[in-house]
């Protein structure tokens, strides 16, 4: 059985603003698109969808009402290059229409590209705000590397400012065991952003575990961050001015190897001779200067 739906947006190729036509709850009859029943076997989720992980309660609370009242809103559908379907948006009442055991769902077919499907799936998510603060900052990520765009223009085409998206993608930078904690909502984005100002990057993991471990606030871990790299921070090493011998001996060896010359002194009077060279060949122009010849050792 077919129902006709209105699509406001069925010739626009472009998303963002348009997005919520893909969407609508109460979408009106027209003759323009049919929503069909389509077997839940021969759909796949999108292969671009940011959402790692789908709360288990909603999707059995969503799931007992599909088995009392079916699906409202249809999914909406691609047609796969290999086989079946593919879910341009609608993943959650998929799930929970297969947890119902349900063996069809309705759906409407559009033509999408790679590009906006990768783009749709992020739209859809970020408007329904339920990503968690790492998923989201790879959402970013795949539309900037996967559609070539720059910060700049994934925050003119997704209406977040450019220091949003920055701030977010920064979070990818975080160690793996950090990000885990972030993934699992043990740390929030304040204080995972936070964990960012630590200079000592060796150290974000174990202090990660303190915040989680101690439940330290976000203003007392900033104070925290900036005792340790204050504690951390390497004094500036005394410079030695050059005696007048040592400039001479330098200016004579750069003038007898025509190179750089450098030679740095101690206050105990050891020190280090160091002679610049750009190539191979030059190498061997110097050691033959200085009468070595390693075809015979």
């Amino acid at each position: 059985m077919a129902r006709n739906i209105k699509d406001k947006e069925s010739k626009k190729r472009g998303l963002g603003k348009g997005l919520e036509a893909l969407f609508e709850e109460s979408p009106q009859v027209q003759e323009t698109e049919e929503v069909n029943e389509i077997a839940l076997n021969e759909i796949r989720p999108n292969p671009y969808q940011p959402r790692k992980t789908f709360d288990d309660k909603s999707l059995k609370e969503l799931a007992e009402s599909i088995k009392e009242n079916g699906v409202f809103q249809p999914i909406i559908v691609r047609k796969s290059a290999v086989s079946g379907y593919e879910i341009i948006a609608g993943e959650r009442r998929y799930r929970a229409s297969k947890l119902a055991k349900k063996k069809t769902i309705p759906a409407i077919e559009r033509q999408f590209d790679e590009a906006q499907m990768m783009e749709v799936a992020v739209l859809e998510n970020l408007q329904r705000e339920d990503l968690t603060p790492l998923e989201e900052a790879q959402a970013y990520e795949m539309l900037q590397k996967n559609l070539g765009l720059t910060q700049e223009e994934v925050s003119k085409r997704l209406g977040k400012s450019r220091p949003y998206i920055a701030n977010y993608l920064r979070l990818l930078t975080l160690p793996q065991k950090t990000k885990r904690l972030l993934q699992h909502g043990e740390l929030s984005m304040g204080q995972a952003r936070t964990l960012l100002g630590l200079k000592n990057k060796e150290g974000i993991d174990a202090l990660a575990k303190k915040v989680v471990k101690e439940g330290i606030t976000v203003r007392q871990l900033e104070s925290l961050v900036n005792k340790m790299n204050e504690k951390n921070k390497q004094p500036k090493p005394k410079r030695i001015k050059k005696s007048t011998f040592i400039k001479a001996s330098e200016s004579q060896l750069a003038g007898k190897f025509g190179t750089n010359v450098n030679i740095t002194e101690s206050k105990k009077g050891n020190g280090h001779l160091a002679i610049e060279f750009a190539s191979t060949e030059e190498l061997n122009r110097i050691l033959d200067l200085l009468g070595v010849n390693l075809d015979k050792e």
